[in-house]
């Protein structure tokens, strides 16, 4: 993140104060239509970021390997500050992110979606409600079983992520089976709704090498990994709603990139309660696209 945040001020040549300038909603961009309505959008403060940014190293560790699977980690700490994070890997040099503007309460609300448990669509009602745009990371066979979900984030203005088409460990598979399985997710995904898949990636299981950030952003995509989660995909040991609720709250910190996931009926309870306790906080929530 580091050596990212450096070229951007090498190469930018922007005013970093708070200037504000206009940009479409996403919404509006996805449909092709002419922006009815625009958002005000801050300019990054690129120098405070890399003040606020946990350490993260600026070359890969020559112990490291090509292809040495990593299992993604972060630092959970109980002071609300952006984690630190694995300490192998300079993710910034294949466009990937753990966080996003530490320089402001901003979270980026993702979901991963491997299959249905009946949550989605109360998810997305909450979401709508609370005027928050999120991500849903979806694979091939959920876009299959359940293209109406999907047609409804594409439509609500939300991003619909890749997450594969059969959610394999990518440092398993050769690098035409990587391509093969980001292409066909995307393939389907435009298939089921008319749209191109937006440009961002989330590894199954966490599983991640320095050839597979290399091919995933060969392949156009900004690889997205999170600094909050939590055991809430286990279907048959879900926590209380209050329980999940006050986790969420405890650990939120500036340029949160939030995993929930959409298969806990905890979260979707709590979701609701969540968004607004932490907009009181003065959170504010922003898309994937809003990344520095």
């Amino acid at each position: 993140m580091v050596s990212r945040l450096a070229a951007y001020a090498i190469t930018a040549a922007v005013t970093v104060s708070q200037s504000l300038t206009y940009q479409p909603s996403y919404a509006e961009e996805t449909a092709g239509e002419t922006a009815a309505t625009e958002v005000l959008q801050p300019e990054f403060d690129y120098e405070a970021i890399k003040a606020m940014m946990p350490p993260q190293p600026e070359e890969n560790s020559p112990l490291v390997g090509y292809n040495d699977k990593k299992s993604w980690w972060f630092s959970r700490n109980t002071t609300k500050t952006p984690p630190s994070a694995q300490h192998d890997i300079n993710i910034s040099q294949y466009d990937s992110y753990y966080l996003g503007d530490v320089s402001r309460k901003v979270i980026y609300l993702t979901f991963d979606e491997g299959y249905e448990n009946g949550c989605t669509s109360q998810i997305l009602d909450v979401l709508k409600e609370n005027d928050v745009k999120a991500a849903f990371f979806v694979t091939k066979s959920y876009i299959k079983s359940e293209p109406e979900l999907v047609k409804r984030m594409v439509a609500e203005g939300h991003v619909v992520g890749n997450h594969s088409v059969t959610h394999p460990d990518l440092t398993a598979v050769s690098d035409e089976q990587i391509a093969s399985e980001l292409n066909g997710c995307a393939d389907y995904f435009k298939e089921v709704t008319g749209q191109d898949m937006p440009p961002f990636f989330r590894p199954p299981e966490g599983a991640y090498s320095i050839r597979t950030l290399e091919k995933t952003k060969e392949l156009g995509y900004k690889t997205i990994f999170w600094s909050f989660a939590y055991r809430d995909w286990l279907v048959d040991d879900q926590p209380s709603v209050q329980e999940a609720h006050d986790y969420v709250l405890d650990y939120s910190h500036n340029g949160c990139i939030m995993l929930l996931h959409a298969v806990s009926e905890a979260n979707t309870g709590a979701l609701d309660s969540i968004i607004k306790d932490l907009k009181s906080q003065g959170y504010e929530f922003e898309s994937l696209y809003r990344l520095p």
